[in-house]
């Protein structure tokens, strides 16, 4: 029997590698007869670049950036020199992982960290930037990044602004475009399809958890509105809020005024870089998992597509998560979590413990109802 393990990251408790790992090391000492395969999963979001760096075999570059509060930050990132390619992580440098449990500042927080690797990569020679939009922190419209690779923000006397003050976005009046802005493309990796604007746009979606309250919302987005209208007046262009804008606060948007660029659904790119069409023709069973498989996860979420690829194979997925959110029951089995308290500061552990314990006691039933004994 031939098991592929391939889940995604649990969310804030633990990576597609940990995670993997518990279940490969599992199975091996359970049913040492068994073959696995371990090969984590992403989709664009928090930590993509840095899977794909490790699973391409990438060079792995280290650099000094700052974070989205402007404070120094050691940062990687994948380095392809045959393909003069760059795999960046926004969370890298911006993330809201960086941030841990401070109070959030939206009026503050800037992309600019991220701007500070991409131009590191183009020092380099880089022609193509893989840019991972999961995990940010910011809503700034990439206009952070925009400052770092030679666009000068202007207030309404002509004084450049500087990064990281309060109300940085509602201080701009003009913009100043650097006659040696670097010519690079870029690649985005989605794991959601939202626009920037609308009911389900960036703002009212994720601005939350980013730190923009719901009373804010009508503000932050007018003054987005204002940017986004001075932004493409400057390059002369029509905007179109295109699906996947509404990621990482906007910084496909704001990058698309001044670079070539295209937005890719993460796990799709991701699937497609590892082979892993080739990984589930090989599995009997593909064992996959995220932190809460919910509503949005069939959205472009990678163990939604890991799903559709094993069944237009006709193998077998078994899910592991916590909850019982709709859209689960796709699966051909379910293995369900125990919901964590996160107020524990032992709570990374405890998921541990809770997947551990989990597999101890599903996975042979799992086995069996598959008509794969294991004994």
């Amino acid at each position: 029997m031939n098991i592929l393990i391939s889940p995604n990251a649990f969310k804030g408790t633990m990576s597609a590698t940990e995670a993997g790992r518990i279940i490969q090391e599992f199975v091996y000492n359970k049913f040492p007869q068994i073959n696995t395969e371990l090969l984590p999963i992403a989709d664009g979001g928090d930590g993509t670049c840095e899977l794909l760096t490790k699973l391409l075999g990438l060079e792995k570059k280290w650099i000094w950036s700052l974070d989205p509060y402007g404070r120094s930050t050691l940062c990687s990132y994948g380095w392809n020199e045959k393909a003069n390619k760059a795999y960046i992580d926004v969370s890298a440098a911006s993330g809201i992982a960086q941030l841990g449990n401070e109070a959030k500042e939206p009026y503050v927080a800037s992309s600019f960290g991220t701007g500070l690797l991409i131009r590191n990569a183009i020092s380099l020679g880089a022609e193509e930037i893989v840019l991972g939009l999961g995990g940010s922190a910011t809503v700034d419209l990439g206009i952070g990044i925009l400052a770092a690779l030679g666009i000068d923000f202007l207030d309404e006397r002509g004084k450049k602004l500087t990064q990281f003050i309060p109300g940085y976005l509602s201080k701009i009046r003009h913009i100043q475009q650097s006659p040696r802005i670097p010519k690079v493309r870029f690649s985005y990796l989605c794991d959601v399809k939202n626009t920037f604007f609308g009911k389900n746009g960036a703002i009212p979606v994720f601005g939350p958890q980013k730190g923009i309250l719901p009373g804010q919302f009508g503000f932050y987005e007018s003054e987005c509105h204002r940017l986004v209208d001075l932004l493409f007046r400057k390059k002369k262009k029509d905007f179109v809020d295109e699906s996947g804008f509404g990621a990482a606060g906007g910084i496909a948007l704001g990058l698309s005024v001044f670079f070539e660029g295209e937005i890719k659904f993460g796990a799709s790119y991701f699937f497609k870089e590892v082979n892993l069409k080739a990984k589930v023709k090989w599995a009997d069973l593909i064992i996959t998992g995220e932190g809460r498989y919910d509503s949005q996860s069939s959205e472009g979420k990678a163990c939604f597509e890991i799903l559709q690829l094993a069944h237009s194979q006709a193998k077998k997925v078994a899910l592991i998560t916590s909850g019982h959110e709709d859209g689960a029951e796709q699966f051909d089995q379910v293995l369900t979590l125990p919901d964590l308290d996160f107020s524990n500061p032992h709570y990374k552990s405890r998921a541990k413990q809770n997947l551990q314990a989990l597999l101890a006691k599903e996975i042979p039933p799992l086995a069996l109802s598959m008509n794969h004994p294991l004994g």
